[in-house]
């Protein structure tokens, strides 16, 4: 393989803002040790809503200067002593979750998501928004060699949290489920739900991602703040609007469940108890993930073959990505590619 270079090109969090003000800033910085971690050359790296969270300061920085990005394709370019599992020139996956205690109530009990120690790549550590990144080898996935990047990347966070969320969403074989929001995640948790069995309404305030929706089989696609056409068994809400939390349970039937997908929400509305929890109606929060949430999804993705729609971004446009996302601009998953 090629000699890995001295310093690495990125962008960081400088001063979190609303994407107007440009809180990403270019960096240079000496490529880092492996240490107990594996040195990936980033191939692609998905652009995640939470990273558009974290660069405008909706979700407060866990340190200053941190390179974002969490959905991470590359090959391994160097590993640490410690590190197993993977060789030289291998393909792997960096994800959201980083680290956990690995001795906690929730460890213990195969919630390693809800450990109150654990740690987030491109929150607590340098992420995917570079050229080069080191991911720790006991949370990093093994991925397809051949496979194309860009479409690798969104299944790292987008698939592995929306497959959380439809689990937490509680759809019963065969059942209806309504979908809030059809950015990255939702276009990929709704191939699933599909390939399950499902019926799939998607309510959301693109028409864009209303095409995209009905292309990949869903029963409707209306606006974000419709009624669907028929009850609803589940729903999951993708969009990081609190005010679609009352919409979404009423739309509910009887003993429904809503799975709230994001990362971070606005305020949710006042709510009224027999509109909207009466008849043993369900208001459900996700997460983040456990490692066995990834590798079932990613098996899973590949037995069905899940279609992933991209737009790929430069690694030197990464501020763009982001603007996009808000914009609402984006259809399906924004990724970078060094």
């Amino acid at each position: 393989m090629a000699q890995t270079p001295e310093t690495l090109r990125g962008w960081a969090v400088g001063r979190p803002g609303p994407i107007g003000t440009g809180p990403l800033r270019r960096v240079r910085r000496q490529v880092p040790v492996p240490g107990p971690g594996l040195l990936l050359a980033v191939e692609a790296c998905g652009v995640c809503r939470t990273d558009l969270h974290l660069a405008e300061g909706d979700l407060a920085p866990h340190r200053a200067e941190t390179i974002p990005g969490h959905e991470i394709v590359g090959r391994v370019v160097a590993a640490g002593e410690a590190a197993t599992g993977f060789e030289i020139g291998d393909r792997a996956g960096g994800a959201w979750l980083r680290g956990t205690c690995g001795i906690c109530a929730y460890c213990r009990q195969g919630r390693e998501n809800l450990c109150p120690d654990s740690v987030y790549t491109g929150w607590d550590a340098d992420g995917g928004f570079a050229d080069f990144t080191v991911v720790p080898a006991a949370y990093a996935y093994r991925l397809p060699q051949e496979q194309d990047a860009v479409r690798l990347a969104p299944l790292l966070c987008a698939g592995i949290i929306g497959y959380r969320a439809l689990r937490r969403s509680a759809l019963p074989p065969g059942g209806r489920l309504g979908i809030y929001g059809f950015g990255a995640s939702a276009h990929l948790t709704a191939q699933v739900a599909l390939a399950e069995g499902a019926t799939v309404h998607v309510l959301t305030r693109s028409a864009r991602a209303r095409e995209l929706a009905l292309d990949l089989g869903a029963a409707s696609a209306g606006g974000a703040y419709d009624r669907p056409p028929e009850p609803l068994d589940s729903a999951v809400l993708f969009a990081p609007t609190g005010e679609l939390v009352p919409v979404a349970l009423e739309a509910l039937d009887r003993a429904g469940t809503l799975a709230v997908a994001g990362i971070h929400l606005s305020d949710i509305p006042v709510l009224n108890y027999r509109r909207h929890l009466f008849q043993e109606r369900n208001l459900r929060s996700v997460t983040s993930n456990t490692r066995e949430d990834g590798r079932e999804f990613l098996d899973l993705a590949a037995r069905i073959g899940i279609r992933v729609t991209t737009t790929p971004y430069p690694l030197d446009r990464a501020d763009q990505a982001l603007a996009d996302l808000a914009g609402g601009r984006v259809n399906g998953a924004a990724v970078l590619v060094p």
